[in-house]
């Protein structure tokens, strides 16, 4: 079956917070600290099953950054990498269409990591972190 990327939508939030609930480690974002309240990114899909989900921050500059890939869980089938290689490969699409010239991810999960590389991404291997502070 062929898999489908498009952006999100509303109906999506019936689904993603699920997500982030079932990964271990993980704990949902606030929608407001996602870009657009939540719809500023992609869903990659299978005959309208959601699969993986990722955000485009985008700045007043010629980058983006493209963070918080969510996946479903449950989702075991072989075109599980395929899915995640359409949707990083997609967020590249429409960022250049938009006149963005740099894209910018931070992540710590290695097969994740290897797969941006695969995809002709550089890759700094030293350690860093996420650092976040609510201010009001």
């Amino acid at each position: 079956m062929k898999l489908n990327i498009r952006r999100l939508t509303e109906k999506d939030w019936s689904v993603l917070p699920t997500w982030w609930e079932q990964w271990p480690k993980w704990k949902a974002p606030e929608r407001d600290f996602l870009p657009e309240n939540g719809l500023g990114g992609l869903m990659v899909e299978k005959e309208g099953i959601p699969i993986l989900a990722g955000f485009i921050y985008t700045t007043n500059s010629k980058v983006v950054l493209l963070e918080w890939i969510i996946s479903d869980p449950n989702y075991r089938d072989n075109d599980r990498q395929s899915a995640l290689e359409l949707l990083i490969s997609g967020a590249e699409n429409v960022c250049k269409a938009q006149g963005f010239k740099y894209v910018f991810f931070v992540g710590k999960h290695n097969k994740l990591i290897n797969t941006f590389e695969e995809l002709g991404w550089s890759v700094d291997r030293e350690p860093s972190h996420e650092l976040i502070k609510t201010i009001n």
